[in-house]
């Protein structure tokens, strides 16, 4: 029997001063946490028995759809180069040397050791399909730990990897895993939201997030309350309310007029120039002048399956957005197949406009007809501008702009795509909803991100020479997918969805202790004995139960039982000579008088809703 008087749980009545968010506060208070280096922390008692269970779930879920691994954390640099991440990976990889020189980092994360197992067994697409997983510490440099453990530098996450000798089985394994993270975190608890995602720094195609709203969260979802739509920022779109373009000034056909320069003496922000002319910014053309680094292709060398990388040049890629909308960086890296950006300098800027800052559009450039075409810049033009006529944008002259600017008549865009954040109160952009054209106000909220699955196709295994023979002797390339848990962050989310001024509780399924006997007077034998007996009754049903036998005032032992997370606790004091004792249930405060005689079957009626 776990007895209070017996456990470390040091919990405090004030929360840290650097502690911003709920789950913070409430778990360094509730002793599950210390702090041990800025993002670093070190898990107590209570603490360890929750990530445990976590584990637990995740590992008997993933169990009925893979095999469980556990590989090194330390990597040799070598591994990271073939898959051409060690210098992608920047400052957010911690790297270091061992004795003889050799350069080696801290996993944080594990596509390319799997890899290098699967390019070293796997020959043959009978050994397909394969679903390796991990429950393993990761790190990761972060610039800006906060947050608690939300924002770390060493945390524990369970990663899982397919290996597909199609796409269709590829399809098969998501769909696996999609099922298996629900099933996971329903398990744990959790009110959450599956979204779709950009692939980020791991590459590949479709990807899906599992979010849970929190104000504490640093991503942010869009979603639809009426037909469930919901995506991560950077991918969500909407549909907009329809604009009322200009009418043509000057020569032109009926529509669509001819570009016509005006005068806008000082005027060079979207909002100066749209009052100056009496316009909506609506009707404007903003201009974001950026440059991308691409690398020429590589070139052969004497060696045979050798080459030299390629030398980095920098491209314009010139954006044109509404003028009321603002760019997203994800969904500009996705324009650009992940080639890094930045904004143009000024002399840049000038050599390509021949104009300064705010004055900036369009014309007069001889924009690449395709992404392809790699000797002219490119000019990327958002989806919200393809059909707008008579538009106004920089004339590349200072002081002027230039009315009747119509995408495709009087400037020809390299290519239209989506560019543009969503913002709260636009139209839902579902037309797979139930009720037709669904068409409802957009949200937006903050949110952590509990899990991520990823396909990520042949990145991997054609980067670091992974082959397996076909059905007909063919040697090909794997297709793989990427999936990811952060075993703390459920705990995270579930603290921040459930808590008070008092504390937290945690579901049944994942609470350090589903339950806590208090004995309100432990110097009174017979509430002692009682308060012993109906622990022990109900760990001997299989719950798992905590003894708060301590010599302490009842007030105290309530506060704390309140604040550390456990979902019922049980009140044993004066009216055992009744055979009674007080439920409470943390979540509502509700309590209830129960026969002592009866307290199993009470409990037992509960679980199928309390797990």
């Amino acid at each position: 029997m776990h007895r209070w008087s017996q456990l470390f749980i040091p919990t405090l009545r004030e929360a840290p001063a650097d502690a911003e968010v709920a789950s913070h506060k409430l778990l360094v208070r509730a002793g599950y946490i210390r702090q041990l280096g800025a993002g670093i922390y070190s898990f107590l008692f209570l603490g360890n028995r929750t990530t445990q269970k976590i584990m637990g779930i995740v590992r008997q879920e993933m169990d009925k759809i893979g095999q469980e691994f556990y590989l090194p954390a330390l990597n040799p640099r070598e591994i990271w180069e073939a898959s051409g991440r060690w210098a992608a990976m920047g400052d957010n990889m911690f790297r270091l040397k061992d004795r003889k020189g050799a350069d080696l980092c801290l996993g944080m994360t594990h596509e390319e050791v799997m890899t290098d197992i699967a390019r070293k067994e796997l020959r043959s697409y009978k050994q397909l399909p394969q679903i390796w997983y991990q429950i393993q510490t990761k790190f990761r440099d972060e610039p800006r730990p906060k947050s608690g453990l939300l924002r770390v530098r060493q945390f524990i996450m369970k990663d899982a990897y397919s290996f597909d000798i199609d796409a269709a089985g590829l399809d098969v394994s998501y769909l696996k895993h999609h099922d298996t993270y629900c099933r996971i975190f329903d398990r744990c608890g959790l009110k959450y939201m599956v979204i779709d995602a950009h692939s980020g720094a791991m590459g590949g195609s479709q990807s899906q997030e599992f979010m849970v709203r929190t104000p504490a969260g640093e991503d942010q979802i869009v979603s639809c309350e009426k037909c469930g739509y919901a995506a991560n920022m950077e991918k969500a779109t909407s549909k907009l309310a329809p604009v009322e373009d200009l009418k043509p000034e000057g020569n032109g056909q009926p529509d669509v007029g001819a570009p016509i320069e005006v005068h806008t003496p000082g005027q060079k922000t979207i909002e100066d120039v749209a009052r100056f002319l009496g316009v909506s910014p609506k009707h404007m053309i903003k201009t974001l002048a950026m440059m991308i680094t691409e690398e020429d292709a590589p070139i052969g060398t004497k060696t045979p399956g050798t080459k030299t990388p390629g030398k980095s040049r920098a491209r314009a890629v010139v954006l044109l957005m509404r003028g009321d909308h603002q760019m997203n960086e994800a969904k500009l890296s996705t324009a650009v197949a992940g080639k890094e950006t930045r904004p143009m300098q000024e002399d840049e800027i000038r050599e390509l406009f021949h104009a300064p800052a705010g004055y900036l559009g369009p014309l007069g450039t001889d924009w690449a007809s395709d992404m392809k075409d790699s000797a002219k810049p490119i000019l990327l033009v958002d989806k919200a501008l393809e059909g707008r006529t008579n538009l106004i944008g920089g004339a590349n002259k200072e002081n002027y702009h230039v009315k009747n600017l119509t995408p495709g008549e009087t400037f020809h865009p390299t290519a239209y795509v989506d560019l543009r954040s969503v913002t709260a109160g636009e139209d839902c952009p579902n037309e797979d909803c139930p009720s037709a054209d669904c068409g409802a106000p957009l949200r937006i909220d903050t949110a952590v991100e509990i899990g991520h699955i990823f396909k990520l196709g042949y990145k991997y295994s054609e980067s670091m020479g992974a082959r397996v023979l076909d059905r007909n002797g063919k040697e090909v390339a794997p297709i793989m997918g990427s999936y990811g848990i952060g075993i703390e962050r459920i705990l995270t989310a579930a603290v921040e969805q459930s808590n008070d001024e008092n504390g937290f509780w945690l579901p049944p399924s994942i609470a350090p202790f589903e339950v806590v006997v208090v004995s309100t007077n432990p110097k009174d034998e017979k509430i002692r004995i009682t308060a012993e007996d109906i622990a022990r009754q109900l760990e001997a049903s299989g719950y798992d139960v905590l003894l708060d036998d301590r010599d302490e005032r009842p007030g105290v032992k309530f506060k704390d039982a309140d604040l550390v997370g456990i979902p019922f606790r049980i009140n044993v004091g004066k009216k055992v000579t009744e055979d009674t004792v007080e439920v409470v249930r943390r979540s509502t405060l509700q309590r209830e008088d129960v026969k002592i005689s009866a307290i199993t079957e009470y409990f037992q009626d509960l679980r199928p809703a309390a797990r």
